[in-house]
């Protein structure tokens, strides 16, 4: 493409060139001809009234000689009665040449050897006609014009290169963004998920990157949240694997009691390889659309439901709270569910058994908050433990539980906390946003605290039994 402008710019620049150096170099020309027959026209016409009043040849002399240069000027009276014709000065032109002039009585111009020669045709007292000769040498009507055209021929050359060079300039600025989007689509092909290209260049150009900008990031995005959606299916396998281990775990001694929970141990690490593998990609949650949600409520009365045989099995109190009305929430009853599922699992897998552990839901003015609570020994880092990929310390431990439920409470505008119980272990407290995702204002600030407080009111009221 650059050497195409390049050529292009080149040869309309020469045709231009040509189109207006050629008669402007022919005009130039012309005009060196006719001042140098001009200056011819004068010389002779400073001879004319000389001409008019004698044809004595010693005065016609001093005339020509003080007219011009006698070796380029001649005169050339015919022949009368009583007078033989006179010429003076050497005689350039064909004789016919001057009888032409004196019989036609019109100025003629002929070519000489090394030049041309104005003849004058000039009349006399006698009422003859005289002939002045003046030489015109070639030099003279040439004077100039090489220097002219030398110099036309320079602009015309500067010309051509300038819209080169700036055809060249041209071409690079065109050619470089093109280059950089090759090879940033090489570089994406490759898998390179970070290549982007700069958005530089004519308007196509710059918008052909945005294009392939806004492709690279949905692409990533894409892989992204296949992975996230392979790490969000492994973590769900967590809560049958956790009632398998417990049931193996009672199975008592025996080779098959032993294979089972061997088998059992095999199919966790496997989930936890795959979590880990899966966990690279930042996740992307989707806020629901109008109309979409479920019934907080029913959800955690039918998961409470499942983990009851589980707490019963292993001595745990439990405890439900708020769910005896409907409380609708903007998440999907499976986002909710798989939530849920990973923070009961938890509190199964990293605290002893007879651990007791609680469900409260409050439903407030523009957000629901729900509080899964244990009395285990707690989790000494909580930021720690809500960092992607981190989760808290155990063997084991991915982390992509808490995650699942922050991203959830974030898809509606809200956020996770992980503080202090009042049954004096770990308490997550999931903010869910009823009016959207728009960031929490100050006066939202305060409702959310006096919403905290009305929660802890809630928690200490409904104690264990």
């Amino acid at each position: 493409m650059r050497w195409a402008l390049v050529k292009v710019c080149l040869a309309v620049t020469t045709m231009v060139v040509v189109a207006f150096a050629v008669p402007l170099g022919l005009v130039i020309k012309e005009m060196a001809r006719d001042r140098a027959f001009s200056n011819a026209e004068r010389q002779a016409a400073a001879v004319a009234p000389a001409l008019s009043i004698t044809t004595d040849r010693d005065q016609l002399e001093r005339v020509v000689a003080s007219a011009g240069s006698d070796s380029g000027m001649a005169v050339h009276i015919p022949a009368s009665a009583g007078r033989r014709g006179v010429d003076i000065g050497r005689q350039r032109s064909a004789a016919d040449d001057i009888a032409t002039v004196r019989r036609l009585g019109r100025a003629s111009t002929s070519e000489v050897p090394g030049g041309s020669t104005l003849l004058q045709p000039v009349a006399l007292s006698s009422g003859e006609i005289a002939v002045v000769e003046v030489y015109v040498p070639e030099s003279e009507v040439s004077n100039g014009v090489a220097t002219a055209w030398a110099v036309l021929a320079g602009v015309g050359i500067a010309l051509v290169v300038g819209s080169v060079a700036v055809a060249d300039r041209l071409g690079v600025r065109m050619v470089q963004p093109a280059q950089k989007l090759v090879e940033g689509a090489h570089e994406l092909g490759e898998g390179k998920l970070g290549s982007r290209v700069p958005e530089e260049g004519p308007t196509e150009l710059r918008l052909a990157a945005v294009a392939f900008n806004s492709m690279a990031d949905q692409v990533v995005q894409l892989l992204a949240n296949e992975r996230e959606l392979a790490a969000d299916l492994s973590h769900r396998l967590r809560t049958p694997l956790t009632v398998l281990r417990l049931n193996a775990a009672s199975l008592g001694e025996g080779p098959a009691a032993e294979q089972t929970r061997a088998a059992v141990a095999q199919l966790e690490r496997e989930v936890d390889t795959i979590i880990r593998t899966a966990r690279e990609a930042k996740p992307q949650t989707a806020a629901a659309g109008p109309g979409a949600g479920c019934d907080a409520a029913e959800v955690v009365r039918e998961r409470m439901g499942f983990w009851s045989a589980l707490a019963e099995d292993e001595g745990r109190k439990w405890r439900v709270a708020g769910t005896e009305r409907p409380v609708r929430i903007p998440v999907a009853r499976a986002d909710l569910v798989a939530a849920l599922d990973a923070l009961l699992g938890n509190v199964f897998r990293h605290t002893p058994e007879g651990t007791a552990f609680a469900v409260d839901v409050h439903n407030g003015e523009d957000a629901v908050i729900m509080l899964v609570s244990d009395a285990g020994p707690g989790i000494r880092d909580p930021e720690a433990a809500m960092a992607r990929g981190r989760g808290s310390g155990s063997t084991g431990s991915t982390g992509l539980g808490l995650d699942i439920v922050r991203r959830l409470a974030e898809a509606t505008g809200g956020d996770v906390r992980i503080g202090s119980s009042v049954l004096g272990g770990t308490e997550v407290r999931i903010w869910i946003q009823l009016n959207g995702r728009e960031p929490v204002r100050r006066g939202h600030r305060v409702r959310r605290r006096r919403t905290r407080g009305l929660v802890s009111t809630f928690n200490r009221s409904r104690s264990l039994p």
